[in-house]
């Protein structure tokens, strides 16, 4: 689907909204000034009337969300996304700031390849920062170039989608990344305990078959990168946090360090391991939906502020990938989307809209070092105009991905982005 995308005029007045700051934590109605792309004011006093504007009543006007965790596959992979399509996408989502991991082909391991996505995405209409490779050809054997990769514009460091395995490089990695005041990120799952599971292992996956991947493989991978990461004093974000087990461990970690973050997907909070029953491999994923109990862990985890960061992890895969048999369909689904009203769904009674926000803005730019002051004057326009009270059921329509491998077609969700500014353009619903 093709997004609708205009260039802000040079002076342009978001009106009659709910401004949500996650910075500040405060809330106020008033008006958004946005003049050359950039922040000039905010309030109802001395702002021109005589100016294009645009009617926010009834909606919130908040930070540009920002994802930690994308997959947009370029390069090699261009048939189930591009750093284009990605970035669309991301604005139908509220995103405008994305960081991608390295698993395309080939990988970004090496100073050429970041610099290749710096330069791709240069003129896309958000902003994406790549991660970079921890080991060469992503083979868990040799650590990469890391100092070059920084200095080309890599934010962090992961192998995600295939875990570091080897305890000794894992800490070289921490050690390096710790150097060049960087996050590393493993994805958690020790591939000796997960063998060939394709669901999470437990009553359902008995009832129908389908070979089990027990929590134990990825909280024995979480405790000891947690372990790694106190020992080395380097900043370690645990990604797509799953069960209970690996919430247990954070807890027990962050009682003591202050160098450790984490996130929880859109899926991981809103599904349980009873939706694989209708074999839908849209359900596939790494790691695992998990049980009720996991599920009801996670919220909770995020309402005690141990994860602290909402990321889609969003993987498309091609239409015939998908409709393969249930073990040989690759895991993933896309999510950027649907993630706002999906989130919104299930913690808007855990939670206050404040809260919700931060987990979406402040807190996962917090983890990468970005500015988070962005009703600062001065600052570029990267805004997010929410509907929060918006029931509606997510279709193929709100899909801009290339890709349409989610379980979340035909699910009833609440609150909804209606548009989206970032590097001088915007869409507006």
């Amino acid at each position: 689907m093709k997004m609708d995308l205009k260039k802000q005029p040079k002076s342009l007045l978001l009106k009659n909204g709910t401004i949500v700051d996650p910075h500040t934590k405060k809330s106020f109605s008033g008006h958004v000034w946005i003049k050359n792309g950039k922040i000039e004011a905010l309030g109802r006093s001395d702002l021109p009337e005589d100016i294009p504007s645009i009617d926010c009543s009834g909606k919130i006007i908040t930070h540009g969300f920002c994802d930690l965790h994308v997959h947009f596959r370029e390069p090699g992979r261009e048939d189930k996304e591009t750093l284009e399509t990605g970035s669309n996408a991301a604005l139908a989502g509220g995103f405008t700031r994305v960081c991608v991991m390295p698993n395309t082909d080939p990988p970004l391991d090496s100073p050429e390849s970041i610099r290749f996505i710096m330069e791709k995405s240069e003129n896309l209409p958000i902003h994406i920062h790549p991660i970079g490779a921890i080991t060469k050809h992503q083979d868990g054997k040799e650590i990469t170039e890391m100092g070059g990769m920084v200095e080309a514009g890599a934010v962090a460091f992961s192998d995600d989608g295939l875990p570091v395995s080897d305890g000794q490089i894992f800490r070289l990695a921490c050690e390096y990344a710790k150097m060049f005041g960087v996050p590393v990120i493993n994805h958690a799952e020790d591939p000796s305990i997960r063998k060939n599971g394709v669901m999470h292992e437990g009553t359902v996956s008995a009832e129908i078959g389908l070979t089990g991947n027990p929590d134990v493989a990825e909280s024995s991978m979480v405790n000891r990168d947690l372990e790694l990461s106190v020992l080395t004093g380097t900043h370690l974000h645990v990604p797509h946090v799953s069960a209970e087990r690996s919430v247990q461990h954070l807890r027990k970690t962050l009682e003591f360090s202050k160098s450790i973050s984490s996130e929880v997907t859109p899926h991981h909070l809103y599904f349980n391991h009873e939706s694989l029953h209708s074999f839908d491999t849209s359900f596939k994923v790494a790691p695992p939906i998990r049980t009720e109990k996991d599920r009801l862990a996670l919220i909770f985890a995020v309402k005690e502020g141990i994860i602290t960061c909402i990321a889609t992890d969003h993987a498309p895969h091609t239409v015939e990938e998908k409709e393969a048999d249930f073990n040989e369909a690759p895991f993933g689904m896309i999510g950027l989307e649907s993630c706002f009203g999906a989130v919104n769904k299930v913690l808007r009674n855990e939670l206050d809209i404040m809260e919700i926000i931060c987990l979406l803005t402040v807190n996962p730019r917090k983890v990468m070092g970005f500015e988070t002051d962005l009703f600062k004057k001065g600052m570029p326009a990267e805004l997010t105009v929410i509907d929060i009270d918006k029931e509606w059921i997510f279709g193929l329509d709100d899909i801009y991905s290339k890709s349409r491998n989610t379980p979340f077609i035909n699910e009833t969700i609440f609150g909804k982005v209606m548009g989206c500014f970032s590097k001088g353009i915007y869409f507006i619903s």
